[in-house]
């Protein structure tokens, strides 16, 4: 399976897990804050900043009734309706300019979601390098079409898809013209619990769909995504914030700085960890051979007196004969005088003692 160039980055297993840090509408209507985050985020070592690209009015309509307003005690945002919660969550438009900006100055990849096709053809003046299709959106395929039909990567969370949405989806996108493709595995709670995150899933959908596969991690710190890394994933994807106690609406399940920061490093070595099927010496434990236990005379021997438990013993370090063989040397004489602390080899051993 080859790899997938993103903003002149490689993603795939034989490259570092690509992090993500999602932006969302963690600027809490502050551009000042928004660039702060971009400055955060390229400062922590991830590799990508992610906005999300939509009005309130293109997700949903302003009714504060019925199926339009959130009636849920565990939700974080209960009694909120989806209008309000949008306009307080969306990242302005004219925004975007400043914040790819700051991203190309840093080095930092800048990309977004589009909820519809309005925020596509935005983000297609703004040169995106890839689009990110959301879990909520991941079966709006006349969506994934036009994405798919511009030809830049796409990277599509799964959260809820069943397989058969799922095959749907991915047929969609290949159908017009996607040939990069990665699907993150997702569970669509905020937070996620580790319990819930199912990260077994990985390999499965690699093989399964024959694309690259990351982890969009919704989860409270790190643990999830290393573990994700170890099961495959390419991508991590998690939600950033400058500081919790500030709020926001998303700032509950986000990382700060520094959480960012350990989840660069630690999915790193995780990903280095996970090597070859591998036996024997590495070429770094060969110095280590030595301090193995072999067979030493623990006493001075005399030549022609027979070896015992109390003369030879299995001790470190390992320039002896192996342990393996004190059955051998049990009851057979010294070849020579052998002083304390003689590695046994098969020279010293001569014939059994006479009984």
């Amino acid at each position: 399976m080859r790899e997938i160039v993103i903003g002149g980055r490689a993603i795939g297993p034989n490259c570092a897990p690509f992090i993500i840090a999602e932006m969302s509408g963690n600027h809490n209507q502050s551009l000042d804050r928004a660039l702060e985050i971009v400055d955060a985020a390229a400062a922590s070592g991830a590799h990508a900043l992610k906005l999300q690209t939509y009005t309130a009015d293109t997700m949903t309509i302003d009714l504060s009734e019925g199926d339009f307003f959130i009636e849920d005690p565990k939700s974080l945002w209960n009694g909120r309706s989806l209008y309000d919660l949008y306009q307080e969550a969306y990242t302005p438009w004219e925004w975007h300019q400043p914040i790819f900006d700051r991203c190309r100055e840093l080095g930092l990849i800048c990309f977004s979601t589009p909820f519809d096709e309005t925020s596509l053809r935005f983000l297609q003046e703004l040169d995106a390098p890839c689009y990110k299709i959301a879990s909520f959106e991941n079966t709006d395929l006349p969506l994934i079409r036009k994405a798919a039909g511009t030809g830049k990567p796409l990277i599509i969370s799964t959260g809820m898809a069943s397989i058969a949405e799922l095959d749907e989806t991915v047929r969609t996108a290949r159908d017009a013209g996607c040939r990069d493709l990665i699907l993150l595995k997702c569970t669509s709670t905020y937070p996620a619990t580790p319990e819930n995150s199912n990260v077994r899933t990985i390999p499965h959908l690699k093989d399964l769909f024959g694309c690259q596969v990351g982890l969009s991690d919704h989860s409270m710190g790190v643990g999830v995504s290393v573990a994700a890394v170890a099961m495959g994933a390419v991508v991590i994807e998690k939600h950033f914030t400058l500081n919790r106690a500030d709020g926001g609406v998303d700032s509950t399940f986000s990382l700060e700085p520094e959480e960012m920061k350990h989840l660069v490093i630690e999915t790193e070595r995780a990903w280095q960890s996970l090597g070859g099927v591998s036996y024997g010496p590495t070429p770094q434990e060969v110095k280590s051979l030595v301090f193995r236990r072999s067979l030493y005379a623990v006493q001075d021997v005399k030549a022609g007196e027979a070896f015992n438990a109390t003369n030879v013993r299995a001790i470190r370090p390992g320039r002896g004969l192996p342990p393996k063989f004190i059955d051998l040397v049990m009851g057979r004489t010294a070849t020579t005088d052998i002083a304390k602390g003689t590695p046994l080899s098969m020279d010293l051993l001569g014939a059994p003692q006479a009984r």
